[in-house]
């Protein structure tokens, strides 16, 4: 990781970089990449870690699965909008501001939701702690396209994409440890802490890498015009619906796997594990291997690969699943899958932010936004036939891979003046 780091001025004021500076920095200091680590693995532990708790929650609180479930969809949905108001705000008032703002409020609501009293508190505590904790995700990817571009902020978009790949895996088992030692409750505790670690951490670590120079001004309705501009880059919507689709196999993949390869292919809770972590190493590699291939072929003829693949191997599993399923050829084409995701999604990121440098908090919080907005509407989607049949997710996968890489159709042509 030498080779991402630069220091930035140490005379420069206290949470500030000269603009000459920003301007020329193409690197992160490895202080702000572990913070920005942390950031974007807040989320996904948020996501994951209580799900084993759900039943001794339903007990609890004398409630509904679905009343349980409901706590995470609010999380979702807070995750969602909080990065369209976070993202935005940021272009205008800077990076810094919002992120001690948004990690402070978020380690405030999750001992909120440690405390509630009732599943109704609970479901509204979770909303806030989404909205609130958006802000280290978007800041974080827009904090990363304001001081690095090209193959350098691949491998930065890289490596979130690897803890996002870790930290789903890893939630539900440290989620298990800490519901058995000290109940539901106590994973709450345990964001609360990360939330104010991250707070601690912005505080000291993290410089503003959005000079006043580069802000937008005048308002609401100046912040709604530099929506707009982001939002009439054909070049970046290209980028934009190849990321969001992308993620959509994904959210296919995540929300019907667990019926596909146990109710239909027949394996346990533990060999099903086994093949949810291998997928997810799978995804690791690849995601670790496109920094190299990235410097030797660029980032848009590897993501024009990586979605290629993507299509490829979701037309296989459409195939197996109409001739009827074979577990070999099902847990092949889901390996080879997700693998195919770590070479899409840095490079949709990085080539998306570059179309949208001048706005990058805007272009990032579009960006996350539909990506779990796309989530919300896929994960029932793939439920529609069943929890015995392999087709919902096959067609589900297909369809987004195939939206995904037509996108690309749209970024054809001269590049703006922001991108690379």
């Amino acid at each position: 990781m030498k080779h991402l780091v630069q220091e930035v001025d140490t005379t420069a004021p206290s949470g500030q970089v000269p603009a000459a500076k920003a301007e020329q920095a193409t690197h992160l200091p490895a202080k702000i990449i572990a913070t920005l680590a942390l950031l974007a693995a807040v989320a996904p532990l948020a996501i994951d870690m209580y799900l084993p708790a759900f039943p001794e929650m339903a007990v609890e609180f004398g409630t509904s699965a679905s009343a349980v479930q409901l706590t995470l969809t609010t999380f979702l949905v807070g995750l969602a909008l909080g990065q369209l108001v976070f993202g935005p705000l940021s272009d205008r008032y800077g990076r810094r501001p919002l992120l001690l703002i948004g990690t402070a409020a978020c380690a405030v609501f999750s001992a909120g939701a440690a405390l509630a009293p009732s599943i109704e508190l609970l479901a509204g505590a979770r909303f806030v702690q989404g909205f609130a904790g958006a802000a280290g995700i978007v800041l974080g990817r827009a904090v990363i396209s304001d001081r690095a571009q090209g193959a350098a902020a691949a491998k930065l978009f890289g490596l979130l994409v690897v803890i996002n790949a870790i930290a789903p895996v890893v939630a539900p088992l440290l989620g298990g440890v800490v519901v058995t030692g000290f109940g539901w409750r106590g994973v709450f505790w345990v964001l609360t802490v990360l939330s104010a670690l991250m707070f601690v951490c912005v505080l000291v670590l993290v410089a503003e890498t959005h000079p006043k120079e580069r802000r937008t001004t005048g308002g609401t309705s100046a912040m709604l015009r530099e929506a707009g501009n982001v939002l009439r880059n054909r070049r970046y919507v290209g980028f934009l619906l190849a990321y969001a689709f992308a993620f959509g196999v994904m959210f296919a993949y995540i929300s019907a796997s667990p019926f596909v390869l146990q109710n239909v292919h027949g394996l346990s809770t533990s060999w099903y594990t086994v093949v949810f972590t291998a997928n997810a190493v799978g995804l690791v590699i690849f995601s670790v291997a496109n920094g190299a291939i990235v410097a030797k072929l660029g980032d848009r003829v590897t993501l024009r690969i990586g979605l290629t693949l993507l299509s490829v191997f979701s037309i296989v599993m459409l195939i197996n699943a109409l001739a009827g399923p074979v577990l070999w050829v099902t847990v092949i084409a889901l390996w080879c899958t997700m693998g195919s995701l770590g070479l899409v999604i840095a490079n949709a990121t990085t080539l998306a932010l570059g179309e949208a440098r001048q706005a990058a908090g805007t272009g990032s919080a579009v960006l996350g936004a539909l990506q779990f907005l796309l989530a919300a509407a896929i994960s029932p989607l793939v439920g529609i036939g069943g929890e015995d049949t392999a087709l919902p997710m096959a067609i589900a996968m297909v369809v987004s891979a195939l939206i995904a890489l037509s996108a690309l159709a749209l970024t054809r042509g001269k590049a703006t003046a922001h991108a690379r």
